[in-house]
Parts: structure tokens; C-alpha cells; sequence
């Protein structure tokens, strides 16, 4: 059985396209006082053709301060990470999310704060920039624990012997009702299915890393994931808030991201568009009696 650190290691270094690797270089250049390492993750991985689509990218920096030019922003990726930006270069989009070593090892492992970035990550991504071998280290740790974080949370609750794949299933459906998803009901299942040998290789080389400490009763698992799924959605509403000052044009994003997972279509007003917050808290009330949002 591989190594999982191993396994980890060679995923992130599995190649992309160029112009993913000369976006990350900018990206990480915007903030080139603190920036550590640029990892590239999300449906685009998948995708041979870039154009029109919107690239995801998280940027993992030494020190919140060091990174931004205000103090307002430092302080708000600190109280609610992760800070999320628009960015554009070499005629793609993106956004990307801001992290620090500290939030992004500890948001990867068995205490985090929220279930999200361990499911993000325990899914495949790519490190497409570090600034030195020290820092592509320190990610390989922290992807690393993703996994085992991630499937010792569901263990409990999962069926007697699942298969690799109901355990997977299992997880990635407890960690949407963690946030205010807009994906079909599927979703979840069809992550898995698009690779199952990788997370079927990826699942027994976390399961051994396990330890008793991070293990749960069924009905303690049951109360941490109810505890966790409401805190993710208010979570979930303050970063949207936050994200209405930090993203240009995010609510564009938003409506577009949930017409494409959710089949609908919905667009927004002229003064949605000028008042992106109180336009969010309108569109809410709409999205969740419609199930576009959950």
C-alpha cells in the first residue's frame, strides 16, 4: 500500500496547463511580501478547454498582514478565512481564496473550524507555484491530513463495511449540507465516480493513518456533524457578506455558479448588481424555497 504522503506528493505535482502555472505566477506576485504557495484545485482540473470558464485557486501566504497593503483586509481574512478575490490574466478568470500556513494546516486536520477546506482538498488539486521547497512542503503536510480528517468525521456515520466509494459518497454529502450548496442531488456520487481508483488508492492509505484520538461514536459523530452543518451555513452567509466587498462581481458569480449546479435561472436586477449584499439577502429567502440552495 503507497504512502499516502507519497500519494499526495504526486498528485500535486501532476502537470496543468501553462497558463494555469503563468496565472498562479501572478497571482502569487500580487501579494509577493507573503505569498508561500499557489494550489489549483476544482471542476476546471478536469477541463481541456479553459476559456469561459472561472479557474479556482487558493493562495497560502506566510502572514496575513505581510499580504495585504490594508489593514482592514488583513484583519478580515484573520476573523473570517478565507478572504476570496476576482483576478484576471492572460485573457482567463479566476478567483482565488487567501489562507495562511497556520489556518490552511489547521483547516486540513481533525479540529478545523469548519468541514470545508479538509473536503476541498481531500479532493485532487495541483501546487502549481511555491517560493521555495520548504513552503511545497508544508502543503504536502497539510493536503495530507485532509483525507484521513475528512473520513475519520465519517466513519461513524457511514454504513457496516462500506465500499470505498459509499464512504466517499458518504462524505462529500455531509460536508454540501456544511455549507449553502447549490448541487444537485448527485453530486456527491459523481465526484467519486469520475476517478474511483484514486479514491479508492487515497482511502485505504488514509484509513491507516487514523488514530484512536480521532475517532467518534456514531452518536457523537451525529451531534458534531448537526453542530458542524449549522455552523457551516452562518459561516457560509458571513463570507458571502464579506466576499460582497473583497469580489468584483461576485454576485454575478454567485447566480452564475448556482444556475450551472442547479439548472436554474436566475438573474439579477440592475440593483442586485449595485447593492450586492442586501441583493444576497433577497435572493436568499427565493433560493432556499426553491431548493437551489440548501
Amino acid at each position: 500500500m503507497s504512502d499516502l504522503r507519497e500519494l499526495v506528493a504526486e498528485e500535486l505535482a501532476l502537470p496543468v496547463d501553462a497558463r494555469v502555472g503563468e496565472m498562479a505566477r501572478a497571482i502569487a506576485a500580487k501579494h509577493a511580501a507573503a505569498s508561500r504557495a499557489v494550489l489549483f484545485y476544482g471542476s476546471c482540473l478536469r477541463q481541456r478547454e479553459l476559456d469561459g470558464l472561472m479557474l479556482d485557486f487558493y493562495l497560502i501566504v506566510s502572514d496575513y498582514r505581510a499580504a495585504y497593503g490594508r489593514r482592514w483586509l488583513a484583519a478580515a481574512n484573520r476573523l473570517i478565512p478565507p478572504n476570496v478575490f476576482y483576478f484576471e490574466h492572460g485573457g482567463l478568470v479566476a478567483k482565488y481564496a487567501v489562507l495562511s500556513e497556520a489556518d490552511f494546516a489547521h483547516e486540513c486536520g481533525p479540529d478545523a473550524w469548519t468541514v470545508s477546506t479538509a473536503a476541498r482538498f481531500a479532493q485532487p488539486s495541483r501546487l502549481v507555484w511555491s517560493a521555495e521547497p520548504s513552503a511545497a512542503d508544508c502543503v504536502i503536510g497539510s493536503v495530507s491530513s485532509a483525507v484521513p480528517a475528512l473520513l475519520a468525521w465519517t466513519l461513524p456515520l457511514a454504513a457496516d463495511r462500506p465500499s470505498p466509494q459509499q464512504l466517499w459518497t458518504t462524505a462529500f454529502t455531509l460536508t454540501f449540507k456544511a455549507e449553502l450548496r447549490a448541487e444537485r442531488g448527485d453530486r456527491a456520487a459523481s465526484i467519486v465516480a469520475a476517478d474511483p481508483s484514486r479514491y479508492e488508492c487515497f482511502g485505504q492509505a488514509a484509513l491507516q493513518r487514523i488514530t484512536p484520538s480521532m475517532r467518534r461514536s456514531r452518536k457523537q459523530a451525529e451531534r458534531w456533524w448537526r453542530r458542524m452543518q449549522a455552523h457551516g451555513k452562518r459561516y457560509s452567509v458571513a463570507r458571502l457578506a464579506k466576499a460582497s466587498f473583497t469580489f468584483a462581481g461576485g454576485a454575478d458569480y454567485i447566480v452564475w455558479k448556482i444556475n450551472r449546479h442547479a439548472g436554474t435561472a436566475i438573474q439579477l436586477t440592475a440593483w442586485q448588481r449595485r447593492h450586492p449584499l442586501l441583493g444576497a439577502i433577497t435572493l436568499l429567502p427565493r433560493l432556499l424555497r426553491s431548493g437551489a440552495v440548501r
